[in-house]
């Protein structure tokens, strides 16, 4: 549905009062919005790599970008600073993000590569921005923090290191926005690759993107077990979300840096914006930044 190619295409989030897609293209330093209605991209660029973003309850938005927390005008396009956080850690940058269901945003951190496959490693974190602009960190020592969403009854958050190839499950105190008592829910197969991007449906399974995997798969949480699998025409697929009419749609990003000439010519989708339809469920609105 877009054909604009994104470097690093992340971190889709369906904004239903524009009827528009909402992503983020990491490598490039932009902020983008795709309409539904006149399928037009429209993007604000940013001064430092920019690696989610979500919806603000009072319009705009909030994202992360570098090692700062920001809020993102999108009529000005003016971003303003809330926090900076690792300054200790010059390669570090934010990496996903989401609102949970009381209107905090998480966000978590990882290393850059200092050259072709090589990293620090564990010098990523998970942090919680709260309403009031406070932050506090939930996890230490992550590779790379990458997908997180929420249990349908609130008391169980999911997270992705990529570098674990697994998704696990935390205890979650909706009151606190506290997590802990991390398990396994899902190690990826080899053919799988790396987890990225995540998000959950109204039956409260998870949907995977697998980057360089070529495809996004769906997990129950409860079994353990991969109960689906949507390939896509391009392998590095990076994240998923639910939107359209009913959120019966999913929209999938992709990549195409990290990848050589030979396989940009066999793979000419690479770094466009997919929409899977007939899944035959639905997903859930995202939740607003309560500030």
């Amino acid at each position: 549905v877009v054909k604009e190619k994104n470097r690093m295409g992340e971190c889709p989030v369906w904004e239903e009062r524009e009827n528009a897609l909402i992503y983020v293209d990491i490598n490039a330093q932009k902020i983008c919005r795709w309409s539904a209605v006149n399928h037009e991209v429209q993007c604000v660029s940013v001064d430092a790599r920019v690696s989610s973003v979500a919806l603000r309850q009072c319009g705009g938005y909030v994202i992360t970008l570098g090692t700062r927390f920001a809020f993102l005008d999108w009529d000005t396009q003016e971003v303003t600073t809330i926090l900076e956080l690792e300054q200790d850690k010059p390669s570090n940058r934010f990496n996903d993000g989401k609102v949970d269901p009381k209107g905090r945003f998480f966000a978590g951190t990882m290393a850059e590569e200092t050259a072709p496959g090589v990293r620090a490693r564990r010098q990523g974190a998970l942090y919680t921005l709260f309403p009031d602009l406070s932050v506090i960190k939930q996890l230490d020592q992550v590779d790379i923090s990458n997908g997180l969403d929420w249990s349908l009854d609130h008391r169980t958050f999911f997270h992705i290191d990529s570098l674990a190839y697994a998704v696990h499950a935390f205890s979650y105190d909706v009151c606190t926005g506290k997590i802990a008592c991390p398990r396994l829910v899902y190690h990826l197969e080899e053919e799988e690759r790396m987890p990225d991007g995540m998000c959950i449906d109204v039956e409260g399974k998870l949907w995977v993107a697998c980057i360089d995997g070529g495809r996004v798969i769906r997990v129950d949480p409860e079994t353990g077990k991969r109960i689906q699998t949507v390939r896509l025409p391009t392998s590095r697929i990076t994240s998923c979300c639910f939107g359209g009419k009913d959120y019966a749609e999913m929209y999938v990003t992709s990549a195409y840096d990290g990848l050589d000439e030979a396989t940009l010519a066999k793979e000419p989708q690479a770094g466009e914006i997919f929409k899977i339809t007939g899944l035959g469920v639905k997903g859930i609105p995202q939740n607003f930044f309560a500030a």
